[in-house]
């Protein structure tokens, strides 16, 4: 096994002098065109491309990952490729001023704004074959585009500031998306800390935005607690960017232990800084019932299972309820399914810190199935809570399970157009967090109840809905929002505040809706039984620093590999 790199903590002194230097060059990034902008994008693509291998190497080594495995291709597949893209459609929309075209505007007999932001073209439908990114606008607003880049051609423009972002510990994507959607869209310089979990991909994300770092506009740090607070509380920090719990949130805004419940409850945080948020979600699988084959079940089981062990469980969208109907006669032949799936994955080392404490105190509240093996050093079996029910209250509906568990629950339905208006007031009502839902309907279900089918999309209070798909696909193609839905009080804060990626800049997101084909063929990319994800994730990280028809029959080839 490769080591791992190790990094060393920033100190408090070399703190003080990059926030220096950023705030030094706060108004050059204000002032800075938007294709002076995209030329240093175009730059950071040019300097990801020799910087990705070694990136994905060191992902996989931190999350003891064999070379060559399932795990080391989705340190491709959702790390630099996901970043690849993110640069990419960032440039490009600065290229047209922050207006990148849009695919296709219309409004609902309800007045709401919808903007299909995805297939931006036809090389989208050939590799993205029936897929649609919709992102629904806040009830009242219009589906506007770049507003400070409009601000800023009508001399409105702001002065920016220094944002510290607090990076996240799962995906080594998610610290570098965070940076750019802060810079792009919030008009911020800033300051990374990387999180001490994956910390050595840090020198991976300087070296890849190099262009960024050497002209003033963005720093990298490392370190605890200790780095984090003195970051945060910095007098020259104007915001706060956090991927990670709701509890450390909490932390920042109103202090730790009893001081912080005390300010809470009073109403008065620690510091008052624009902050915004993604802290993870309890993610429920809207199965909705139907006359499905042996095909459609076995598909669909692998796929429910994909959404769990994908990261070894360690994803704020991975599936944590399988929502079924009560009366669906084929529900028991899918649990089985979903089971035998489960067992049949490979076990991982439960990399995150807590993994087995959180395993623990889950399986402690329920009678539990263990599946799979979990020999060998920090392995946790693939587990199945049983007897998790469905009112208020419930624990595995109020805490996410940072580990790979999930479980089933059931509502009283039968057919889908009682299932749907179910479920939904059971998603919205009792599970914690609005990050991600996912529905999973047949086609012939879909026909018959497609206006109960459009009227739950539109009642859900999430800001990703997935149907026939895992959310974990929005956040890869990043032309859709990533975010909590919006509303959350600072006291509150579930999921979160604010969105990131949105490659095509809409000003005023409400919930990003994609839909897939109920069997989507070839193997998607996110199934942890590709049999060719590596090659595929490395592919597609190169396809997407210069996309072109020339590359496209290999990236097909390769896809139907899996």
């Amino acid at each position: 096994m490769t080591a791992v790199p190790t990094v060393v903590a920033t100190s408090i002194a070399s703190l003080d002098r990059k926030i220096e230097r950023l705030a030094a060059h706060q108004a050059a990034w204000v002032a800075l065109s938007a294709a002076g902008r995209a030329a240093l994008l175009r730059q950071c693509i040019a300097a990801l491309v020799p910087e990705a291998d070694a990136w994905a190497n060191t992902g996989r080594t931190l999350k003891g990952y064999a070379a060559n495995s399932s795990g080391h291709g989705e340190e491709y597949l959702a790390g630099t490729l996901a970043v690849m893209r993110n640069l990419r459609l960032f440039a490009e929309a600065l290229e047209a001023g922050g207006q990148p075209p849009l695919p296709k505007v219309w409004q609902r007999d309800d007045g709401q704004w919808v903007a299909r932001v995805f297939p931006q073209g036809a090389l989208d439908k050939t590799l993205f074959a029936g897929i649609t990114v919709d992102i629904w606008v806040e009830p009242g607003k219009e589906a506007t585009q770049g507003q400070i880049y409009r601000d800023k051609r009508a001399g409105r423009g702001g002065k920016g500031g220094v944002s510290v972002v607090l990076g996240a510990g799962n995906q080594s994507s998610i610290p570098a998306m965070d940076v750019l959607y802060k810079l792009v869209v919030d008009d911020e310089v800033c300051i990374l800390k990387m999180n001490p979990v994956n910390e050595a991909i840090g020198p991976h994300i300087e070296r890849a935005f190099s262009p960024l770092v050497d002209a003033g506009f963005l720093e990298v740090c490392y370190g605890g607690i200790e780095q984090g607070k003195h970051l945060t509380d910095h007098a020259s920090v104007t915001s706060i960017h956090i991927t990670g719990s709701a509890s450390a949130h909490d932390a920042i805004i109103w202090g730790p232990g009893e001081e912080g419940a005390a300010n809470k409850a009073a109403a008065t945080p620690r510091i008052n800084k624009h902050i915004t948020s993604e802290l993870g979600c309890v993610s429920p699988v809207l199965v909705v019932p139907g006359e499905w084959s042996e095909a459609e079940l076995d598909y669909q089981a692998r796929h429910v299972a994909a959404m769990l062990t994908y990261n070894c469980g360690f994803n704020c969208n991975g599936s944590r309820l399988i929502v079924l109907a009560s009366g669906w006669a084929q529900k028991d032949r899918f649990k089985a399914l979903v089971a035998e799936k489960l067992a049949a994955t490979p076990t991982r080392k439960a990399y995150y810190p807590n993994a087995q404490r959180t395993w623990d105190t889950f399986t402690g509240h329920y009678a539990h199935r263990k599946l799979g093996s979990s020999e060998g050093e920090g392995v946790l079996p693939w587990t199945l809570l049983d007897g998790v029910g469905i009112e208020a209250g419930e624990f595995a509906l109020e805490n996410e399970p940072w580990v790979g568990i999930m479980s089933f629950v059931e509502v009283e339905a039968t057919g889908a157009v009682d299932y749907l208006d179910t479920a939904v007031t059971f998603a919205n009502e009792r599970c914690w967090g609005t990050l991600t839902v996912n529905i999973l309907i047949d086609p012939r279900s879909e026909k018959a109840a497609s206006a109960q089918l459009d009227a739950a999309i539109a009642a859900l209070r999430y800001g990703t809905v997935a149907v026939n798909c895992w959310s974990g696909l929005g956040y890869g193609i990043v032309n859709a929002t990533w975010g909590a839905f919006p509303g959350h009080p600072l006291d509150d804060i579930q999921s979160g505040q604010g969105v990131v990626h949105n490659g095509l800049l809409l000003d005023h997101p409400q919930k990003s809706v994609i839909k897939a084909p109920f069997i989507m063929k070839p193997t998607p990319a996110w199934f942890t039984d590709h049999k060719n994800n590596l090659a595929l994730g490395r592919l597609m990280t190169q396809f997407e620093a210069a996309p072109s028809w020339l590359k496209v029959p290999k990236v097909a080839l390769t896809a139907m590999k899996g």
